[in-house]
Formats: structure tokens, sequence, C-alpha cells
């Protein structure tokens, strides 16, 4: 038996996968009910949410009230013209690129034959083109899901309302990528007023942000606040990884898919997380919209994003735990995918990667970065070690299904 069997069988019932957010990430999503009792779908619930607004004055700005600032309670007061200026405008330029999106599925029963009742869903998206082309999120029109108590289907009709037009346009799903959470829509009309899109690569900590979407499906409604972090990572319950902007904009239930926009009504963002819980307020999360161009021109052109794919699923073995086993540090292949470019390599179950195309890779996210930037057909060359030897592997990266 190897080495790296042996470690094998101790790492494989002494580890545990991690949770990611566990309960307190939800996807803002408004379910439909089945019944009086099932409730079908994710949403982030409605928790308070707090503003940071701030206050500046410019040598237009009137300054009225006392100078005094002693424990009188009397302060200067200071014009919030130039901020609601700033807030109104950028509203006012972006609201007609963004629609509410009503999702329609069927939920069926899985104790009571023959039972099911139609539901629905309610988000948001952007318009990305004059001739109906809207980005939202993959999680907004992408409904199938079970349990042992129901089955949910695949989205059976999607409907898009936009700004101040009360008629449903039916929609059609031109593409969805579940990976960056993120689908294309088309409606049948033209002279709509694209969104201008923003340069997310430039924002900074502390400028002005707004939220704008169709929360709870009331209709579109803005909320305001300031940009929290950039590059934050985050990892959402089933283990996927985004690099997300943060922000103290409030963001609801039906937000999702909408616009994260700065002060000059350009859209950065596009809303799609937020972190709920006891203790817990003012963190909500937008993919960048930069990250967004590639994959929604992927899929208005192909229907899906194409991506180069090895075909393994492997576990990181840090430093510490490759001493205890006399191994190196790198990723312990668990399986390999069949029909996949590694089963048609000398990659065997049990090796650790440690290196590629001649770099140190330690985890599965820096093998996937560097793999990422590949294209489909490169060829890479994996440093592998198994039993004792380290050998070399090249495998033709194909298209991932």
């Amino acid at each position: 038996m190897s080495d790296n069997d042996d470690f094998y069988k101790k790492f494989s019932s002494d580890s545990s996968k991690s949770g990611g957010f566990k309960y307190n990430v939800f996807v803002p999503f408004i379910s439909g009910v089945f019944g009086t009792i099932l409730v079908i779908g994710l949403s982030f619930g409605i928790p308070n949410i707090r503003k940071s607004l701030t206050s500046y004055k410019s040598d237009n700005d009137t300054v009225s009230g006392s100078n005094q600032s002693s424990n009188t309670g009397v302060v200067d007061l200071v014009s919030l013209n130039n901020y609601s200026d700033t807030a109104v405008y950028a509203a006012s330029k972006v609201l007609p690129s963004i629609v509410g999106i009503k999702v329609e599925y069927t939920v069926t029963s899985n104790f009571m034959q023959g039972l099911s009742q139609t539901a629905q869903a309610e988000g948001s998206g952007i318009i990305i083109s004059n001739d109906g082309y809207i980005l939202t999120n993959n999680h907004i029109i992408n409904s199938s899901d079970s349990s042992i108590y129901y089955e949910v289907s695949e989205a059976a009709k999607v409907y898009v309302y936009l700004y101040n037009d009360e008629t449903p346009y039916e929609a059609k799903i031109i593409g969805k990528d579940k990976e960056t959470d993120l689908a294309v829509i088309k409606i049948d009309k033209n002279d709509l007023t694209a969104a201008e899109l923003g340069n997310s690569d430039s924002i900074k900590i502390g400028e002005f942000s707004m939220a704008i979407g169709n929360p709870l499906g009331m209709g579109t409604s803005v909320t305001s606040g300031i940009i929290s972090a950039v590059n934050r990572s985050v990892t959402s319950e089933d283990g996927t990884t985004y690099n997300l902007i943060q922000t103290d904009s409030a963001i609801n239930s039906g937000n999702s898919g909408g616009a994260l926009i700065n002060a000059e009504g350009k859209v950065i963002g596009i809303n799609t997380l937020k972190l709920s819980g006891t203790g817990i307020e003012g963190m909500g999360f937008a993919i960048p919209i930069n990250d967004t161009i590639d994959i929604y021109n992927q899929l208005i052109e192909k229907g899906k994003v194409l991506r180069p794919y090895i075909g393994i699923g492997g576990r990181n073995l840090d430093e510490v735990t490759a001493k205890r086993y006399n191994l190196p540090a790198g990723i312990y292949i668990q399986e390999i995918n069949s029909n996949s470019p590694a089963s048609s390599s000398d990659l065997k179950q049990g090796d650790i990667i440690t290196k590629i195309n001649g770099k140190d890779v330690k985890t599965m996210d820096e093998l996937n970065d560097i793999k990422n930037n590949k294209n489909i057909g490169d060829e890479i060359t994996l440093d592998i070690y198994r039993n004792g030897e380290t050998k070399q592997v090249k495998i033709t990266l194909g298209e991932k299904p």
C-alpha cells in the first residue's frame, strides 16, 4: 500500500468540509408558497439595515444656526443639497434601465401524488442593450430544486416588468451560468434604455453607492450608502467562492440581479448576496460589473460559458497535514472524472499535484486560477508526487461540460 493511500484513509476520516456561510448567507429571492405550509425558495429576510451618509458642504452651501458645539447640543447645520442632488441624478439616470422579473415554476409534493401548484419568485435585472437583452442572476431564473418533501421544476415562464410599465413581457432565457451566478434573458421589444456601465476596477472604499431593484416584489426602489470594501472573497453555502464588492446600501429580497451604481449613475455591480444574522447589519455584496462583461457576451453568443477543464476532484493538503504524513503540500486527487482530459492522462487517484507549468500550487483555487487563464486545447504540465517519487504528467485541456 502506498504512502498516498495510507494518507487517504486517515485524511478522509479526519477531515470535514467547510460549510461556507452556513445559514448566514442567503440569496435575495422571494419564494412561492405550496398550500399554507410549504415555502419554497431562498430569501435574505428583511434585516435592519443601517445607512452611513456623509454630509459635506461646498463654497456655495448655506450654513445657518449657532456656531456653538459645546454640550448645549447646538451644532452647525450643514446643507445636504449636494448629496441629495447626486442621489436624484444617479437614480433618475438608471431607473429606466432596471426591470422587475417574475418567474413561474411548478412545485410538486412528494407525499401527495398528483398534487402540484404554480409558485412564483421575483427578482431584478438590468437592460444591457436597447433590443431587449437583460442581465440578471442565475439563481433568479434557475429555480430547479428538490428535497424529500417537494420537487421544484425549471422556470416555466419568465416575465419582465419595465420601469413605469405594468405590462408583463414574457422573456426567453438566453443563457445561464451557475459558476458566476449570472444569466441573460431577452424580451421582444426595441428602443429600450440600456444602462451605462462604469469601471468597477476603479471604485474606492467610502465612495457613494446606490442599490436599485425590485425588493419584495414592490416595484423599483432605491437605497443609498457607500462602498464598504472591494475584492471581498465570499464563499456561498454550496462552496462557490466569489470576488465581490461590499456595500452598506440596503439590499433586500428581490434585489438580486439589480444594479449597484456610482454617483454618476453608472452600473458598477450586480447585487447578488447579503450577509444576514444576529448582530449583522449592512453587509450586501455585488458582482463587479467588469467581471460580467465577458460572461454575458458568451451567454448571448453561445448560450453558455466556455471554460477549460481538467476533470479532477481534489482536497487541499496543507503544510501541517502534509508534514504529519511525510508528504509534500499540494492537491490530493480524490477522484478523476470519467471521459475527462484527466482520465485520458497518466493521473491516478491518490496522486498529489505540487506544480502546474512549473509554478507551485497548494490549493484547488490556485490550480483553477492558472487553468482558467488558459484556453481550451492548451497543454499543461502537472508535477505530481506518487509513492515517494515525483513525475510530470501532460494534459490537454478540454471543454468543461
